[in-house]
């Protein structure tokens, strides 16, 4: 045998001795962890059965965490549904109350009328000036009212719908009765009781043409503001002028019958169109034309003229 052979030969024994004993170290590093040690057995490089899983080089090491150090993994949470509710079915609102004996209705008129349009004006239920007359405008009004207020919507005012509203409101002034005029005119001041007298309340906004206590005409007046009031006291008629201009207002004042230094009872367009939203400069203003006409012939220089609260 050449020496290149034994010197191969001896290079591969050397190699299957190497690999024997690192095959023994892995095994003894695995087994000894968490066991007794113990000695590796030699295998013979002629042994070619398969080795057993305790003798594999490849066996995992063992974690030397313990079990109590590792992460528990958790059931996910499955949100409980709640029970279900039974159903219950929502009554029906009860019915409207039966209305009462009806108080006021549709096609009548006066004063009681007009405290309900006032009254239902003050909580917005009635939009236009009180006029007096039960018409279309006031029945709605009512049956929006009554509606509001679970009442049998009847457009007509009975007994429940009235005293609901009392209730609600407060008593009308004479103003908020007569916003646009047409008040009657207050008790006469005793100096307008005798001979032929323009009686002028502030009170009811009216002038009342009086001959001797009797009441013969009544209009609608407008008075001056406060910063120019209209005088009160007794007066007389000392001039009349049918087609007067104002001369410091540059302003016309038709059927003119002077009373009071510039102050005169007169035709006013700006009342006739604006009615109280204005005032005058201390004039009294009258806005019917026609009737102030006809009362610029009656009256006389000398006349008395009263204007009172």
């Amino acid at each position: 045998m050449s020496r290149d052979a034994i010197a191969r030969g001896r290079a591969a024994a050397g190699a299957v001795v190497a690999l024997a004993l690192a095959c023994g170290c892995t095994a003894q590093a695995v087994e000894t962890t968490g066991r007794s040690e113990k000695s590796p057995t030699a295998r013979s490089s002629s042994d070619n059965s398969s080795p057993t899983p305790s003798e594999s080089p490849l066996k995992k090491m063992k974690s030397p965490v313990s079990r109590a150090e590792l992460p528990q993994s958790k059931t996910p949470e499955v949100p409980s549904t709640p029970p279900a509710r039974p159903r219950t079915s929502t009554p029906p609102p009860p019915a409207p109350p039966e209305p009462g004996p009806v108080v006021l209705a549709r096609g009548q008129d006066g004063r009681k009328v007009r405290e309900l349009q006032a009254r239902l004006r003050q909580i917005g239920w009635f939009g236009q000036h009180p006029t007096g007359t039960y018409g279309p405008v006031t029945a709605i009004a009512v049956e929006g009212f009554q509606g509001k207020r679970g009442l049998l919507r009847t457009g007509a005012t009975d007994t429940r719908t009235w005293s609901r509203l009392l209730a609600m409101t407060r008593e009308p002034t004479r103003n908020e009765l007569y916003p646009d005029g047409g008040m009657p005119p207050a008790k006469p001041d005793r100096r307008c009781l005798t001979g032929r007298v323009m009686c002028i309340s502030k009170e009811s906004r009216t002038l009342t043409w009086m001959i001797d206590g009797r009441s013969v005409t009544t209009v609608d007046v407008r008075f001056g503001s406060e910063f120019t009031p209209t005088r009160e006291g007794e007066f007389r008629v000392f001039w009349k002028n049918r087609d007067h201009v104002s001369t410091l207002y540059d302003t016309p004042m038709p059927y003119a019958m002077f009373f009071s230094g510039g102050q005169a009872v007169h035709y006013s367009s700006d009342f006739a169109a604006r009615g109280y939203n204005g005032a005058s400069h201390g004039c009294v203003n009258v806005r019917d034309k026609k009737s102030l006409a006809s009362l610029f012939k009656q009256v006389r220089t000398g006349d008395k003229v009263v204007v009172y609260k």
